[in-house]
């Protein structure tokens, strides 16, 4: 009872500090009194815009996620105080603006449909590669030729290292594929997501053949952005500091912060979830005779190959352009959608050559493969939503301020500076693409082409971009990784965010040594030394778990 009963006060002490913080800057927002610029006050009408509180409804959305545990209805607050921002606290105004620009308008564009239709065809193949029986079939492999947890989580690492085409592909081909096998050697689901979410943008950030290289090449003109991006891949330090960290946890076995818990939890007790569910969603693996470990590989190679000939024919590249001219153009969101349908046909019409699923069971596949989707797809839609708020305050013309206002002073340290500032943009947004198309140009602006110095501060500027988005609960490839390893989507921030940090510290530290010493050849190896330095104090000053 004593027990109970102190749970009910926490939930209820939880459930008031929530409403007090809320009415805090409710008030705060009230009273202060906030001047836009004078150049804009004709075009824009909110007090708050291009404003320290256009960073606001990203805030309080991540906060009272990390608070409440409930994702949904925090986005939702979130936007709601958007906009009101930018309505100036009108009703009629805030309503409109939080719906027909925010909700309505980020689902009526064609680059987030596109991104929708392609999550809600992975969906469906993952239900009809279960179906068919290729899941328990590569399982019961895996399980017969990897015998220990570290096995598992270097297989893991290295499938999300090989899927390096787009974030949203690897965290969901990852998580379906690697789920069963990794359920087998009892690691935990919160550790399953963190090594999806740190294959994911860490390793397409540093991928030349990859949508992010694409998105990157797209914010630099004069026809030099794929080079540019290669020449900044060695200074790349969070991406691959993470993962030279990954490698080391699954060899070593350690663990720290909340993930230990989890951990310790599922290795002795069994229990991956540390009792708290992941979506709900999930759906069962099931045996089927027929089922083979083709079933499962064969429509995962097709997806990748469908997917990059997508991506290059939504760059031009059958009319003409070069294959690296029409990866830089691209369209991921079309090149994703139309890759993923046109395997999905051939897939179907290779289980039913096989004759391993009836046509009657592949369409019962639909619904099923829809549904399981339904909590990323919500997620998504309100995180995008968010965003449009932010963007509708002036987000980026605040930080553009800031950046080349206070931060041009600071040669040597503007890697570290620019590396903190991408961290905190893409983390307070949840967008890694949007982070680059703000810092990207302005870099570029201070720096000319030609100059070391420059590609230092674009990679800090990828880097720590990648870095908020890998923290963010926001983040559409924070949520993809949590809907790939049907992890709870708040155990999955907070597990892996004492991880993130720790290599983010390492990286900070390496952007202020590369500022004084522009040398990859020099810098590199003294950012994995400290990284690996840094692992190695940490293993032996904590305590098993």
């Amino acid at each position: 009872m004593e027990k109970e009963s102190l749970q009910g006060y926490l939930r209820s002490w939880k459930g008031h500090m929530v409403l007090w913080l809320s009415g805090v800057c409710m008030m705060l927002m009230m009273s202060v009194n906030v001047l836009a610029a004078e150049e804009e006050a004709a075009e824009v009408t909110s007090h708050f815009y291009a404003t320290p509180w256009a960073l606001l409804p990203p805030v309080i959305a991540i906060g009272l996620a990390l608070i409440t545990k409930e994702v949904y209805s925090s986005l939702f607050i979130g936007i709601c105080v958007g906009g009101a921002l930018y309505s100036n606290f009108s009703f009629e105004g805030t309503l409109l603006h939080v719906f027909n620009n925010g909700i309505v308008a980020v689902l009526s564009d064609a680059y987030n449909v596109g991104i929708l239709v392609f999550l809600v065809i992975l969906g469906i193949m993952v239900a009809l590669m279960n179906k068919a029986g290729g899941s328990a079939a590569f399982g019961l492999w895996a399980t017969q030729h990897i015998k220990s947890r570290a096995g598992v989580q270097l297989a893991t690492i290295a499938l999300g290292c090989i899927i390096f085409i787009d974030d949203y592909f690897n965290c969901l081909t990852v998580g379906s594929v690697m789920r069963p096998v990794s359920d087998d050697a009892k690691i935990s689901r919160a550790k399953l997501a963190y090594v999806i979410d740190a294959t994911a943008a860490p390793v397409c950030i540093i991928a030349p053949v990859s949508s992010w290289a694409a998105a990157v090449s797209s914010y630099v003109d004069e026809g030099n952005g794929l080079y540019l991006f290669i020449r900044a891949i060695p200074y790349n330090f969070y991406a691959i500091l993470t993962i030279i960290m990954m490698v080391f946890l699954g060899l070593t076995g350690l663990d720290y912060g909340p993930m230990a818990k989890h951990e310790k939890n599922a290795r002795e007790l069994g229990d991956i979830f540390s009792g708290v569910k992941g979506s709900g969603n999930e759906m069962p693996m099931e045996e089927n005779p027929k089922g083979k470990v083709l079933d499962l590989i064969l429509p995962i190679v097709v997806l990748i190959i469908a997917c990059i000939i997508g991506m290059i024919y939504s760059g031009g590249f059958f009319e003409g352009e070069s294959f690296v001219a029409a990866f830089s153009n691209a369209d991921a969101s079309v090149g994703l959608m139309l890759g993923s349908a046109v395997t999905l046909v051939i897939t179907m019409a290779y289980y039913l050559i096989r004759r391993v699923v009836s046509f009657g069971t592949m369409a019962e596949c639909i619904p099923d493969g829809f549904r399981s989707m339904v909590p990323a797809i919500l997620i998504l839609t309100f995180a995008w939503s968010l965003k449009a708020m932010t963007d509708s305050l002036g987000a980026k013309v605040f930080v553009e301020h800031v950046v080349t206002h206070y931060a041009g002073g600071f040669q040597s340290f503007l890697p570290a500076i620019i590396f903190l500032i991408a961290c905190f943009l893409s983390f307070a947004t949840g967008t890694s693409w949007g982070t680059f198309g703000i810092l990207i140009p302005i870099t570029l602006g201070v720096f000319p082409l030609t100059n070391p110095l420059g590609i230092i501060c674009m990679s800090a500027c990828m880097a720590g971009a990648v870095c908020g988005d890998h923290c963010s609960p926001i983040s559409d490839t924070t949520i993809m990784a949590s809907a790939g390893a049907q992890c709870d989507h708040v155990t999955h921030v907070s597990t892996q965010l004492p991880y993130a940090i720790t290599v983010a510290a390492v990286s900070f530290v390496s952007y202020i040594i590369a500022g004084f010493i522009p040398n990859a050849f020099i810098a590199l190896p003294i950012a994995i030394v400290l990284m690996i330095g840094t692992l190695l104090v940490m293993r032996k000053v904590m305590k098993p778990a």
